[in-house]
């Protein structure tokens, strides 16, 4: 097959949601049609020892969050499915926020009886920036739930954008009879058995079914054909253009826990999602899928996904071309050759060597700590910088030891495998090196802790520092006198020298004492 046949039968995409809206829960319904998964282990029961395959880490089934991004492939209906399940916890947003540099489209799944949440609505943002499109998923209809029309309402206006419900709920919880499909003109039901046998019905030239059925004798029946009448008197036109564009997000509804509506909305999905899309340049230039030469960037470090060997994968977007084992190519930033022998592609935690992949496939190189978040890699005589990823100026701060003194090497390895994934940043103290770490959120330092102790075997103890102001100098800005209590002079990992003020107020301070001194954040 030609390369651009290849590429024009990919979709790639991330969902994105609050904890707990039932993402994971989602996606293994998700592999399950598209045959990649047996049965699908639910996020929540964690004595049934059938763990999410998505959530392949210790601490995710330990507490059935999400706190990594899986990435998954599946072929269904003629298309090349690749699917990334983001943390919606918020310690982790910033692996999300860059997650969502390396896809197309995003499904973003909300809790039918929370609506919108904080989480949902910052992701949101960023989805909006890129201009990709969103497809909605709103779940937990098995459960009672807040009014689909308040619903719909609050999604147009928290998150300003446009909605066209594909299907409408008959009911909920205990009451739920089924979908109606407004796109593929028919209903959905819930409970074929006292209806004839029948999983769907379909409807007549005026959006009603024919014929005597149980469901039909129901209340919820009539008020969804108000319901209906109402969207299409006064709901938003279907348009594919602004589903392209983002303006416009095709709305579904149906539970992932019992997998219903789940086929219909991906049946939509991959005869809406776009295919790989160009991806800009440094320079405000655009690679094109079908170039070629093979471009990529590293948008994700993972150590340790096998504990059994010491191992750090690369996760890389593939931006144009075509990529093939044994390959050999260039790391921009260190102007390297490379050859690409050891890949894989990902059922989370089971892999399998890539044959080939193309232009929107995202594969894993293992790493022996030659790529950096953010790296982009090449091949061909002209040389290619994508933009860079968005990075976070960290707000809380921990000072980290080493409890046994006698295993240094091993503290020291793990601390620097880990903060390599960038999910957690490392400054040293300007006189005496200490060790500090920055995150964005609370849990992020419990995840290292809990990974360092049982990745590395190195037991470590954390001294809060509290909230802190991040603020970068230029090298020739640098004066060793200007430390004090209130604002610590450090190194970020990279050797740049960073302020920690204690608060605005010795910020402030700071930039009146010393004025021609320009203070910088990361974002």
């Amino acid at each position: 097959m030609s390369l651009t046949s290849e590429i024009q039968k990919r979709r790639t995409f991330a969902i994105i949601s609050h904890p707990d809206a039932g993402k994971t829960t989602i996606t293994e319904q998700l592999l399950l049609y598209g045959g990649a998964i047996r049965q699908a282990g639910t996020v929540k029961g964690k004595k049934t020892g059938k763990f999410a395959k998505s959530d392949w880490m210790e601490i995710e089934k330990q507490r059935g969050i999400s706190v990594t991004s899986s990435v998954m492939q599946v072929d269904y209906d003629g298309k090349r499915v690749n699917i990334v399940d983001t943390p919606g916890h918020e310690d982790f947003s910033e692996d999300t926020y860059r997650t969502l540099m390396a896809v197309d489209s995003a499904v973003m799944v909300i809790d039918s009886a929370k609506g919108i949440e904080p989480q949902t609505k910052k992701l949101f943002k960023v989805c909006r920036m890129r201009g990709i499109p969103i497809f909605t998923f709103i779940n937990k209809l098995d459960r009672d739930g807040r009014e689909p029309l308040e619903l719909v309402a609050e999604l147009e206006d928290v998150l300003d954008i446009h909605a066209y419900p594909m299907n409408w709920p008959m009911g909920m919880g205990k009451n739920f009879l089924g979908l109606y499909d407004r796109y593929n003109k028919r209903v959905e039901l819930t409970h074929p058995e006292e209806n004839g046998g029948n999983d769907y019905l379909p409807l007549n030239d005026s959006g009603e079914v024919d014929g005597d059925y149980a469901f039909k004798t129901s209340s919820i029946y009539d008020q969804t054909l108000e319901d209906i009448l109402l969207l299409d008197e006064a709901g938003n036109a279907f348009s594919k253009e602004a589903i392209e564009q983002g303006e416009l997000t095709p709305v579904f509804f149906g539970s992932a826990l019992t997998g219903f509506g789940v086929q219909t909305f991906l049946d939509a999905y991959v005869d809406f999602a776009p295919e790989p899309q160009p991806t800009k340049t440094e320079t405000g230039d655009a690679v094109e899928p079908n170039t070629p030469e093979f471009t990529g960037f590293i948008f994700k470090i993972q150590a340790n996904m096998n504990p059994a060997h010491r191992d750090r994968i690369a996760f890389v977007r593939i931006c144009s071309g075509e990529f093939t084992p044994g390959m050999d190519v260039v790391v921009n930033r260190t102007n390297k050759k490379m050859k690409l022998s050891h890949t894989t592609q990902f059922m989370a935690d089971s892999r399998e060597t890539v044959q080939t992949a193309v232009a929107g496939d995202i594969i894993g190189l293992y790493d022996t700590g030659n790529f950096q978040i953010g790296d982009t890699i090449y091949t061909g005589k002209k040389a290619v910088q994508f933009e860079a990823l968005p990075q976070f100026t960290p707000e809380i701060f921990m000072k980290v030891t080493a409890k046994n003194v006698m295993k240094q090497k091993s503290f020291h390895k793990g601390v620097e495998q880990l903060v390599q994934e960038g999910a957690i940043q490392l400054y040293k103290t300007y006189h005496t090196e200490d060790y500090i770490l920055g995150a964005v959120g609370q849990l992020q330092f419990e995840v290292f802790q809990y990974r360092l102790l049982n990745e590395y075997n190195s037991e470590v103890v954390m001294t809060p520092m509290g909230n802190k102001i991040a603020r970068w100098i230029k090298e020739e800005d640098l004066d060793p006198n200007m430390s004090s209590s209130r604002n610590l002079l450090a190194r970020d990992r990279f050797g740049n020298p960073v302020f920690l003020f204690e608060n605005s107020f010795a910020e402030r301070w700071f930039i009146d004492k010393y004025p021609d001194i320009e203070l910088m954040t990361l974002l």
